[in-house]
């Protein structure tokens, strides 16, 4: 790809961004995200991208959806999918929300009732360059409440991996402790959640839509097992043996 069209594809794509930007909303709309139980939450979905080894372009898409609070998959949908749009950071919802958007909605399509009513995202929300991370993304187009969940720190507007955000971490106790990650503006984008006693390395937590960072880190805290909350971990392991099975030669 030549530079001049790379560059007219940002600008296309932070256009879009900015557009869709406006759509978030960055508060609890449902009832049940209200409740200190979460009463009424039934179906949380997670989503997830897995590649075949040394290969960007062919990928499993992968939707599940598990029963809370009891975490036992109800659904799941893998798929291979080619992805068209270029790799270029900050833009990543670009290449993969298609694919993450048609799966919810084929769902919708063929079992209504098993729709989730918040989707968990291997990514970010509002934690991101311009505000609109791959969470935010696909909950503004699927218009359901989506969490994003990262498992790296993604260092941007002002939240850096150095000594002070280290610090930090070790001040995390116990399962469910966090602290805000908080923009150079002052704007907490997320928050860092010890997601279990066992785990001492963080997740990062951030609103995708349709729900508030408080409850984001409540609800990703009640799903998690493991370090990785457990829809999201679904979606993982699920896509990766989905690749082990049908493609035998190649290591995902």
């Amino acid at each position: 790809m030549s530079a001049r069209p790379a560059e007219e594809l940002v600008e296309q794509w932070e256009s879009e961004q900015a557009r869709l930007r406006q759509q978030v909303v960055e508060e609890d709309t449902e009832d049940w995200q209200r409740s200190p139980h979460f009463s009424g939450l039934q179906r949380v979905g997670g989503v997830d991208l897995s590649f075949i080894k040394g290969d960007d372009v062919n990928a499993c898409a992968q939707l599940v959806v598990l029963s809370y609070p009891d975490l036992e998959v109800l659904y799941e949908d893998s798929q291979m999918v080619t992805l068209t749009a270029p790799y270029i950071a900050g833009f990543l919802a670009f290449r993969e929300t298609p694919f993450l958007l048609e799966a919810l909605q084929r769902l919708e399509r063929n079992q209504p009732k098993l729709v989730p009513q918040v989707v968990f995202v291997d990514g970010n929300g509002l934690f991101h360059y311009r505000e609109f991370g791959l969470a935010c993304h696909l909950g503004v187009l699927s218009g359901l409440p989506c969490v994003g969940v990262a498992k790296n720190l993604l260092q941007v507007q002002g939240v850096y991996k150095n000594e002070e955000h280290q610090s930090q971490i070790d001040a995390l106790q116990k399962g469910g402790d966090s602290f805000p990650l908080t923009a150079a503006s002052g704007k907490v984008l997320g928050k860092a959640l010890r997601s279990s006693d066992k785990s001492t390395k963080p997740v990062y937590v951030s609103v995708g839509h349709k729900i508030s960072v408080d409850t984001a880190l409540r609800l990703t805290h009640s799903c998690c097992r493991y370090r990785v909350p457990e829809p999201i971990r679904q979606a993982d392991c699920r896509s990766r043996e989905y690749l082990r099975t049908h493609f035998p030669a190649a290591d995902p």
